[in-house]
């Protein structure tokens, strides 16, 4: 049966290759960019590989928040329920690190914009929805100062940061909500060939099909079905522990409420 499927960052990458998996299967995706070149390109591609593909698009820069809002209305507003999310977005070096909110751009990127989107969406998620939370071997404790805007950080001080931050608001929605959506952390693999790497890390990096495979299987595949809250490790290939912190819940709970005051200072509401 087809699924709609929502991919954010799927421009390039392991996004449009997961993308270009779930057309071929069938399924219709919703595509995502912040850049409207780059999103026409992903859709030519698509209808290139897959000539019958149920493809659609939207534009949205994630790193504002009045942007996720406006897209999870858009999306809202369509009509279609989503039967998965994959919030797959993430920045580790870009020219300005802070938004012009204040935040720093991994924290609002790949932390706070993924958690406002979700819970946005929660009125169009179908029954047995998942959501997919792309995550990162790289995990650090979270400064819950530096995710509000204070501070400083490197670059890859504050990836890691925002990549336990995800998994941590991620079990904590989890368990907030036992009856669903299923929303669950994955570590597609570390060093795949994305952009990000390239970028990053100066390497060509792995076959980024090994981080496509695991984002469609943790989308779809019935043995992730009663996988809440959970954190798969595709490094390893299984399922795992990530970092300490995410499995203490006071401290999911205060990133949280960190996200939330973020979102609450931007006049936000949720």
């Amino acid at each position: 049966m087809a699924k709609t499927i929502l991919i954010t960052g799927s421009t390039d990458g392991i996004g449009l290759a997961a993308a270009t998996l779930l057309a071929g299967a069938g399924h219709h995706v919703i595509l995502h960019g912040r850049s409207a070149a780059k999103l026409d390109a992903a859709k030519a591609a698509l209808a290139e590989a897959v000539p019958d593909a149920a493809v659609t698009g939207h534009l949205a820069d994630l790193s504002h928040m009045g942007a996720v809002v406006a897209l999870a209305e858009a999306l809202v507003g369509e009509g279609t329920p989503i039967d998965a999310v994959i919030n797959n977005a993430g920045i580790l070096k870009a020219p300005e690190s802070r938004t012009a909110a204040g935040l720093d751009i991994r924290f609002a990127v790949n932390t706070i914009a993924p958690y406002l989107l979700t819970r946005r969406l929660l009125p169009t998620l179908s029954p047995g929805a998942r959501v997919v939370n792309v995550a990162s071997a790289a995990q650090a404790p979270v400064d819950l100062r530096a995710l509000g805007g204070a501070g400083s950080l490197g670059d890859m001080e504050a990836y890691s940061q925002s990549k336990l931050a995800i998994i941590m608001w991620g079990r904590a929605m989890a368990e907030a909500a036992p009856e669903g959506p299923a929303i669950i952390a994955l570590n597609p693999g570390s060093l795949l060939g994305s952009k990000m790497v390239k970028e990053g890390f100066g390497i060509a990096g792995g076959d980024i099909g090994k981080g496509a495979r695991i984002m469609v299987e943790t989308a779809l595949d019935p043995r992730f079905a009663d996988a809440s809250g959970k954190y798969f490790d595709n490094d390893a290939g299984r399922f795992g522990n990530p970092h300490p912190d995410a499995l203490d819940p006071a401290k999911c709970a205060a990133v949280v409420s960190a996200i939330e005051a973020v979102l609450k200072a931007q006049g936000i509401d949720l």
